[in-house]
């Protein structure tokens, strides 16, 4: 250590958190070396190549991708994501994208770039020309529809096509409907049972009734085999009806597929329309939409995006990828309606891909979570996003001081019934708070306190990052090019503690707790509203000192006074002693 080399270090500059020159340093070197992402291939082979060879060469290429990022962060200094190190996990990713037509890569609405692997896309396409790659953004409800079109014009200009989804919301909307059917089951079996009662007579008459509805159900279903051609045409008008509806996605590639199997029925339209249509619909230019769409639609959309040759003939196979806890196996269990794959908030609960048929011709392929190489500013952006376990945390304080730094104040005491304690004079009353004063708030608030009487600000950071992480707390990271805190259209519409009158005065709401949140130590003491003179000694009472031997020249009748004419029980200027009225000044 040096002499008289001293630097003043801030409490708030100690939270692991990079300032604005060094994240925009950092910044400029993750896009010089972008280019040296890459998640590991698998090495060429052919049905003459044996099983031993292969795993020989997967492991010497698996290990020279190692020393690629291993030297990248010794040589350029930089982070990365924790990337998966386990050679069988990436050979479940290999094998997934092998046996899919459609890679789908699951992001988190909250900050897609961050979970989107463009390498993964690359890959894809080496593999073979003919897959198609999609991105869908799931917890989309999060978003709003402008954060949605935002996002949507973002990928639209990236040539990506991306669809929004929520797992979670989309489950919810289900179940309502489950419940809704059964009340209405319910019902028609009272009604029925009430029918059964009528007579014999009625019972007859709506059996023929049934077989005659029943014999025109028949004709009409040979009537329809007959006639394909006008049928077809029909349906594919419907086709067409439902993808303009739904605003996802591509409208161009459901016609692919009907030209590649049916050119006959597109030909035979003669007129003009019928041309536009053929050329719209051979368009390849890709088209986002900030429609959240729903389990049929997203059903529908595996079914008609892929319209070339497919690795099974009469099947489409879609591979579920992405990061951990990102909401693969929710998906999965919500397009087939009962619980197929186990969902933990733990990431990395999958071990092994799995194939579910949701109907003949679709299969579902979920891939285990893998952590993609990636740049990444600091450790607790990892842990706030979800990637890292919040019950394996050993330091608190960087991540909940970037919780702090996104979401405002007042949002935090709105959400929790909180009261954060204010800056203090000499600091920016504009200021975030703290780590250290948000735990602090809210370990009281909950009662989580220490052996020692201290809140205990471990066990709230971690209620805190699981509400952040599940969405309570909500921040969402914006596309490139936008202001982050123009995007945050949820802390806007959030009220405020107070609301402002008409006449520009601020009126406070009612029951307003009288708890302390601010330091009022100077101001307290620089607006003292009862300022006097103290006096340390025997003070004189009646103009008689004691001891003086002297009797007092305004007493009024001498004669009266008996004994100690200073002993008076009265309080009225009592004396007190000084150290009992400068209590409140002890250390």
């Amino acid at each position: 250590a040096e002499r008289l080399n001293i630097q003043i270090v801030s409490a708030q500059s100690c939270t692991g958190l990079l300032t604005a020159q060094e994240a925009q340093h950092v910044r400029q070197l993750h896009e010089e070396n972008r280019q040296f992402l890459r998640i590991p291939r698998r090495p060429q082979w052919d049905r003459t190549t044996s099983a031993e060879d292969l795993k020989q060469a997967e492991r010497e290429s698996f290990l020279e991708w190692r020393r690629q990022l291993a030297h990248l962060e010794e040589e350029k200094k930089l982070i990365l994501t924790p990337f998966e190190r386990n050679l069988e996990f990436w050979r479940q990713l290999w094998r997934v994208i092998e046996r899919s037509d459609i890679v789908v890569q699951i992001v988190d609405a909250r900050n897609p770039l961050l979970f989107r692997c463009q390498d993964l896309e690359s890959y894809v396409k080496e593999v073979s020309n003919d897959k198609e790659n999609m991105i869908l953004i799931n917890k989309a409800d999060l978003l709003s529809e402008e954060q949605r079109a935002a996002w949507a014009q973002f990928f639209e200009k990236e040539g990506v096509k991306v669809v929004f989804w929520s797992a979670l919301a989309e489950c919810k909307r289900l179940s309502g409907e489950a419940k809704e059917l059964d009340t209405e089951d319910v019902a028609e079996d009272l009604s029925d049972s009430e029918d059964e009662s009528s007579g014999q007579e009625d019972d007859i008459a709506q059996d023929s009734t049934e077989s005659t509805s029943t014999g025109n159900a028949l004709q009409t279903v040979n009537q329809v085999l007959v006639s394909d051609d006008d049928s077809s045409d029909e349906y594919e008008d419907c086709e067409d009806d439902e993808e303009e509806a739904w605003q996802t996605c591509s409208e161009d590639e459901g016609g692919d597929k009907i030209n590649a199997i049916a050119p006959e029925r597109i030909e035979s339209r003669t007129d003009g329309a019928a041309v536009q249509h053929v050329v719209r619909e051979r368009n390849r230019n890709i088209r986002n939409f900030s429609h959240l769409v729903q389990r049929n639609e997203l059903l529908e959309i595996f079914k008609t995006m892929h319209d070339g040759p497919r690795v099974k003939d009469g099947e489409v196979n879609v591979g579920l990828v992405g990061y951990p806890n990102v909401g693969k196996s929710s998906t999965i269990n919500t397009i087939l309606g009962n619980k197929k794959v186990s969902v933990s908030a733990t990431p990395g609960r999958t071990k092994h891909f799995q194939t579910l048929y949701v109907e003949p011709g679709l299969c579902l392929c979920d891939c285990p979570g893998l952590v993609m190489p990636s740049f990444i500013s600091t450790k607790a952006e990892m842990i706030c996003s979800g990637i890292l376990p919040i019950d394996q945390m050993r330091d608190h304080v960087p991540p909940i001081s970037l919780i702090s730094f996104h979401i405002p104040r007042n949002i935090l005491e709105a959400t929790y019934g909180i009261n954060i304690i204010r800056p203090r004079e000499d600091e920016d009353p504009d200021r975030k708070p703290t780590a250290e004063e948000l735990l602090t708030a809210y370990g009281y608030m909950r009662g989580f306190m220490t052996a020692h009487g201290q809140p205990d600000q471990p066990r709230s950071a971690r209620y805190v990052l699981k509400d952040y992480v599940s969405g309570k707390l909500l921040y969402c990271h914006p596309p490139p090019g936008i202001d982050p805190n123009d995007f945050q259209h949820q802390h806007q519409r959030c009220p405020q503690s107070r609301t402002v009158q008409a006449s520009g005065q601020v009126k406070p709401e009612k029951n307003t707790k009288a708890k302390q949140i601010e330091n009022v130590v100077d101001k307290t003491f620089f607006h003292q509203e009862n300022v006097r003179a103290l006096m340390k000694g025997v003070r004189a009472a009646m103009g008689y000192r004691p001891g003086s031997g002297l009797v007092p020249v305004t007493t009024p009748n001498t004669g009266n006074v008996v004994g100690k004419p200073w002993k008076k029980h009265g309080n009225r200027n009592k004396k007190e002693k000084i150290r009992r009225i400068t209590k409140h000044l002890e250390a």
